[in-house]
């Protein structure tokens, strides 16, 4: 839980401070999304490789050695010229996506007979680290004297507690295998949902986590205020991340948890585009999506396979593909923005993603193994 505290922060605390960066760096918003979206597109570049890691260097060691590759990312950032930002930037992508693959594995390895409450726990420590940064990361700036470049590496301190802390982790080495299975997953439907699914729900929180903070500053709010309704929206993402999972791993089905998690995200995209009251109301509405599918999508993972390897291998195929899928999120609606001149028409863009999400957990959702798919499809 408290590796999973360390990888929002460092992507989540770009989103407050945009227009800083803009004002310093005089980028569009387009180009600024970027620093939202590159840690984004490399979680999809390095996750076929995580389980191969895990399989040679055990989870313990490949953990820590992500833990290590974040921080050096955060503090690479403190270099004040583009290209350090940009660099650190990718390196925070490497040690969050690696670590994004492999947690997975272990509560399928560890905790197989909780797998709705650990799978809970872990995505609800993930939404805290970001409700919390969002919360504190205009304070802490301002605190600062806008030094923005030091506000973002100052979340690289819990990344330094999260590495004291796993040491002890390396007494107990375990390798994964990793067989040829992993190719029959990209024949898999029930794999590909998963990856649709989670590809789906990580575009919409990037996205709408990226560029929520402007969208309410042109509607008149104030940034401290754009600030704390993003903090709330991660608050309902927290609570529906705990809640989603243990609920849904009651049942042996989960389309209809599933389902009704991203018909409150509708409502909430509805009123938050179609009036101007209660914001924050309807922006914690649209985050219950993202916020309950993150648990989901994990649990499918845990869910739909028959091993360690496979949860592994299917982790490593979804958090590809689908953190690909998710990085084109906050640079297409940056770059929508600066086309249209309007935010709202952009925010109406990306509720049409609760479409494809919608229809893949029709699929992920069954209760039906990876293998038992295939085995169908065989015969």
């Amino acid at each position: 839980m408290l590796v999973s505290a360390t990888l929002r922060p460092p992507v989540v605390a770009v989103a407050p401070l945009v227009g800083d960066i803009k004002a310093a760096t005089g980028w569009s918003s387009a180009v600024t999304g970027l620093l939202t979206t590159l840690p984004v597109l490399v979680f999809g570049f390095v996750a076929p490789i995580a389980p191969r890691l895990a399989g040679r260097f055990g989870i313990e060691r490949t953990v820590l050695g992500s833990l290590v590759v974040l921080a050096v990312g955060i503090g690479v950032r403190l270099v004040p010229t583009p290209l350090a930002l940009f660099a650190g930037s990718v390196l925070v992508g490497v040690g969050i996506g690696i670590c994004n693959v492999v947690l997975p594995a272990l509560i399928k390895r560890d905790f197989a007979h909780r797998s709705g409450l650990m799978t809970g726990l872990y995505s609800m420590t993930l939404s805290a680290g970001a409700a919390v940064t969002a919360a504190l990361t205009v304070p802490l700036n301002a605190a600062l004297g806008g030094a923005w470049r030091m506000t973002l590496a100052s979340w690289g301190l819990l990344v330094v507690l999260a590495i004291v802390v796993w040491l002890p982790q390396l007494r107990r080495i375990h390798r994964m295998y990793t067989g040829p299975t992993q190719k029959s997953l990209w024949r898999n439907p029930i794999a590909w949902a998963i990856t649709i699914f989670m590809g789906a729900q990580s575009l919409m929180f990037y996205t709408f986590t990226a560029w929520l903070p402007e969208y309410l500053i042109e509607r008149g709010m104030s940034p401290t205020g754009a600030g704390a309704v993003l903090a709330l929206t991660q608050v309902a993402g927290l609570t529906t991340s705990l809640v989603a999972p243990i609920v849904a791993g009651r049942f042996d089905d989960q389309r209809a948890v599933t389902m009704l998690a991203l018909a409150v995200s509708v409502v909430g995209f509805a009123g938050l585009l179609g009036t101007t009251t209660v914001p924050a109301l309807w922006a914690m509405c649209v985050m219950v999506g993202p916020g309950a599918s993150i648990s989901l999508a994990l649990l499918f993972m845990v869910l739909r396979s028959t091993s360690t390897e496979q949860t592994s291998q299917v982790s490593g195929m979804a958090q590809s593909v689908g953190y690909l899928l998710a990085a084109i999120g906050p640079v297409a609606i940056g770059a929508l923005h600066d086309g249209t001149g309007s935010w709202t028409v952009a925010m109406w863009v990306l509720a049409l993603v609760l479409l494809p999400q919608a229809a893949s957990a029709q699929v992920a959702g069954r209760n039906v193994t990876m293998d038992g798919a295939a085995r169908r499809a065989g015969r």
